[in-house]
């Protein structure tokens, strides 16, 4: 797989923007294929070699992967404009204890556009990492921060047995590398 664009997936509500412009900057002859999970399993397609690395929403099968944990995402309630709890700047778990919760954590992105759909004719609230609220953002809902409960992590994963020096080139461009560092190449 050292042939043609270094595949990075991303999960659905992750930019990796940045990430791509710096590459871009520093390996101008090393071409770089982002590409969008939506419904799609990226540690599926990280063990099938479709892809070399790939931003993932943890928890994820570790087992022959290495994975490095990049930030933390906020977590929100989204509910519709005329819910009462979109009234709040923020609330905490108990405050949604008897709300009708549309979706499970893992469902893919179209079963969430689905429950926001739903959310938007008050049937019910999903909560969700902020990035997935904006992605499936409408005017008739609101997300609202959730105080306590816990953050979802969003890390950077890739197989093992991968033989790559472009894999260990984008590694230190996510983990911030200049050009001129010890580990650059």
């Amino acid at each position: 797989m050292n042939t043609g664009p270094l595949r990075v997936g991303f999960a659905p509500g992750v930019t990796p923007d940045k990430w791509a412009r710096v590459w871009r900057d520093r390996m101008p002859r090393a071409p770089l294929a982002l590409v969008p999970l939506a419904d799609r399993d990226g540690v599926a397609l990280l063990r099938a070699g479709e892809l070399h690395l790939c931003f993932v929403r943890l928890p994820v099968e570790r087992d022959g992967l290495h994975l490095i944990p990049l930030y933390d995402e906020q977590p929100v309630v989204v509910v519709s404009r005329e819910h009462p709890v979109s009234a709040y700047d923020e609330v905490d778990v108990r405050d949604l204890a008897e709300e009708h919760l549309l979706h499970e954590p893992g469902d893919p992105p179209s079963a969430l556009r689905r429950a926001v759909e739903s959310v938007a004719a008050d049937a019910g609230v999903v909560l969700l990492p902020m990035s997935l609220a904006r992605l499936h953002h409408r005017r008739d809902v609101v997300a609202v921060p959730v105080r306590d409960s816990p953050p979802t992590t969003v890390g950077l994963a890739w197989r093992r047995d991968l033989d790559d020096p472009r894999v260990q080139d984008f590694i230190g461009v996510v983990r911030g590398r200049t050009a001129n560092s010890s580990r650059g190449r």
